[in-house]
């Protein structure tokens, strides 16, 4: 059996027993495990999202990466059925300046031909001429001016061919064929090969109210300040190279390679500037 001594206290001294005072609304202890674990949190946080983001820009860009030209060029080749037929061959066309005197001009589509295969759509000379590249597809419609006086088709022409043979038809090709109304009615013509797509761009017209003519004269002869006859005085020849020029240039846009995407975005935002 053992005793102990009662503990006594010294009024006005500490009890040495007793845990120190704590001061009052103290903080929390940190522990430095859970403060490490919540930086690490947070760092692997924004590591995913910023990765997330480059990932997405990453693909953005790959898909929307600018095809070489060659390649460009050998995609176009399937603009026909690949792009709609309101892209190629719209319902309307705007003319600016477009007429003999830099008058203005529009054009409304009034026929649409189904697409159709080369021994259809084409004369026996522009097939021959052809032989040499190859013929996929032809598009055609016809258009009337404002006041309804004249008639234009034109056609698209889209080959296998590469740019070389392409631009080997330069100064070859012959009138058109019409579509809207009989061949013994054209007027003015023209014809071109786009350096954008293997494609020939074509136009020809006539007057709406079915006068026969002679044989199709060129659009740029028409053209002339001292082109003399009916079809220069009507502008004829300025209708035929407009259409054709706007039909081409539509096509050259859809066979231009994509703008290149933008800037990659940054993984966290910038940090604001102080006052």
């Amino acid at each position: 059996m053992t005793t102990t001594t009662p503990r006594t206290t010294i009024p006005g001294e500490p009890d040495p027993w007793s845990p120190p005072p704590q001061p009052a609304h103290a903080p929390p202890r940190r522990h430095p495990g859970r403060v490490l674990a919540a930086a690490l949190c947070l760092l692997l946080g924004g590591g995913l999202v910023g990765g997330a983001a480059v990932t997405t820009w990453a693909e953005h860009r790959a898909a929307n990466r600018p095809l070489p030209a060659d390649a460009a060029y050998r995609k176009a080749e399937s603009l026909w059925r690949a792009a709609p037929v309101d892209t190629l061959l719209p319902p309307v066309l705007a003319g600016p300046a477009a007429g003999p005197g830099g008058s203005d001009r529009t054009w409304t589509r009034v026929a649409l031909a189904p697409d159709a295969d080369c021994a259809a759509a084409l004369a026996a000379d522009w097939q021959g001429l052809l032989a040499t590249t190859g013929c996929t597809r032809v598009l055609r419609a016809t258009y009337t001016d404002a006041t309804h006086s004249s008639l234009i088709t034109v056609g698209l022409v889209f080959t296998p061919a590469g740019a070389p043979e392409m631009t080997a038809l330069t100064g070859r090709l012959t009138a058109p064929p019409a579509y809207g109304f009989p061949d013994g009615q054209r007027a003015a013509w023209t014809a071109s090969v786009r350096d954008e797509a293997p494609v020939v761009v074509y136009a020809v017209s006539a007057f709406a109210d079915g006068r026969p003519l002679d044989a199709p004269r060129p659009a740029e002869d028409l053209m002339k300040k001292d082109a003399a006859g009916a079809a220069a005085h009507a502008g004829l020849g300025h209708e035929a190279k407009a259409v054709a020029a706007r039909i081409g240039d539509g096509v050259a846009l859809l066979a231009s390679p994509p703008a290149a995407p933008p800037a990659a975005p940054s993984a966290s935002p910038e940090p604001k500037a102080g006052r």
